[in-house]
């Protein structure tokens, strides 16, 4: 069976989700607390996260990001604490 399609390369997306201001961070403050008792005193604070690489077929990076906005608003991120960045990879 053959085709005249190219071939679509998958693109690699990044998801970096973290809470919003405002919102208490538990695991920042314990690991800034940690770090100042390793004897790291200059840090005045971390704020934690996660995230997501994902791979997506096509090409059109404004459909790639209609559907990682989705699947971040759907599963990923909590819209009420958290906000998320999407990021083109390659």
């Amino acid at each position: 069976m053959s085709t005249n399609r190219k071939s679509r390369k998958p693109r690699l997306w990044r998801v970096d989700v973290s809470l919003k201001e405002g919102v208490l961070d538990p695991q920042g403050t314990t690991i800034r607390r940690a770090l100042a008792d390793m004897g790291y005193k200059n840090i005045k604070e971390v704020k934690s996260g996660r995230f997501f690489e994902i791979e997506l077929d096509g090409d059109r990076a404004e459909d790639a990001v209609k559907t990682l906005e989705e699947v971040c608003r759907k599963l990923l991120a909590n819209p009420v604490i958290e906000r998320y960045e999407i990021k083109r990879l390659k």
